[in-house]
């Protein structure tokens, strides 16, 4: 059985809210996450297949969270997306460990497209 969880952190709460309506369309489990630091807990209660993450959280930036869940035996394989509309965002999520990059303004179809690459 694969692990279709997504767990998706993002501090806006529109784009959280749409992530995880259209995730959860396409007949994934969506676990929303508005606060970073709270992201290693959730990883842990939920084991999600993949993560989607807004680059720049107030508290703990997206790059940040990254850099910890590569450090840890148990998620440094987890495919994480990292979302931005940063310029210099893709060479920030690369730097970090990031499986993949999209840039903000994100076109849903192409993300979604990505998100079924990890679960194929």
């Amino acid at each position: 059985m694969i692990n279709k969880t997504v767990l998706v952190c993002d501090d806006d709460q529109g784009i959280l809210e749409m992530l995880v309506l259209v995730l959860e369309s396409y007949g994934y489990q969506a676990v929303a996450e508005s606060n970073s630091p709270n992201m290693f807990k959730t990883i842990e209660q939920v084991h999600p297949g993949l993560v989607i993450i807004d680059l720049w959280m107030p508290e703990m930036t997206g790059d940040e969270v990254v850099k910890q869940l590569r450090k840890k035996p148990e998620t440094q394989d987890l495919p994480v997306i990292v979302i931005s509309a940063s310029m210099d965002g893709k060479q920030m999520a690369d730097n970090a460990g990031a499986t993949h990059f999209i840039s903000k303004p994100f076109d849903i179809f192409n993300l979604i497209d990505k998100v079924e690459e990890y679960y194929a």
